[in-house]
């Protein structure tokens, strides 16, 4: 699992496309940065200028109604290239906390994944998050729910509503990271056989991404169009 932290230089020219800021800029943005999120409703909450969903996808069926295979055998699932998913550990159970673990062939299948109206966040999208929180380095407190998670769930608050659960992934052989971690998926590739992943960790109150391989089965969360 490779971090990869983004300053806040390189979030700022991705996000905004400006190398500086004026000092007023600045003010502005010190000021949106201390507004609270708003819940819009019990599976929605604003952050900033985008509204995610409170709570991890746990669909079978792409938008157009298209099944979504459920893929409990691990030789067939690491040789897949579309989409599939599973729960932690096979578990029903733990679908109904966590969500269900999707391949990455899923997330970036043009059926689309999330309802309509709403989409998987890019990269772009996820910076955008974390900038509003204040930066990767303090963003993780916030977004973490203050239980399920494995001790010491440093800095954790859920001050922002996005409520992040530690659901772990499926890395192909086997599962791992319930209650450390939680991965969620960006539609943004890192190359031809991994794809961006945003992650928390119960030791960390910095949120940061990752590249896992497209077969993984980790969280899928959604930001409205």
């Amino acid at each position: 699992m490779r971090k990869y932290y983004f300053t806040i230089t390189s979030i700022l020219f991705i996000v905004f496309g400006l190398s500086s800021c004026s000092n007023e800029d600045a003010k502005t943005q010190n000021q949106v940065a201390s507004r609270p999120s708003v819940p819009i409703t019990n599976s929605e909450v604003q952050i900033g200028i985008q509204i995610w969903m409170a709570k991890n996808l746990n669909v079978s069926r792409y938008r157009n109604g298209d099944i979504i295979p459920q893929v409990n055998n691990q030789t067939q699932w690491q040789t897949m290239t579309t989409g599939a998913w599973r729960y932690y550990e096979d578990v029903t159970a733990n679908g109904l906390v966590y969500g269900k673990l999707y391949n990455w062939y899923a997330v970036s299948d043009p059926r689309g994944l999330a309802p309509q109206g709403w989409h998987i966040p890019s990269v772009t999208e996820w910076i955008t998050l974390s900038t509003f929180l204040g930066g990767d380095a303090m963003a993780g407190g916030k977004m973490k729910a203050t239980t399920l998670w494995n001790s010491p769930n440093l800095g954790a608050s859920n001050i922002s509503g996005f409520t992040g659960f530690p659901g772990g992934y499926f890395q192909g052989i086997t599962f791992a990271y319930r209650g450390d971690f939680g991965f969620w998926w960006s539609t943004s590739a890192y190359n031809s056989s991994s794809a961006y992943n945003y992650c928390l960790g119960a030791a960390e109150e910095s949120a940061f991404f990752t590249n896992n391989g497209k077969y993984f089965g980790c969280s899928a969360r959604c930001i409205k169009n």
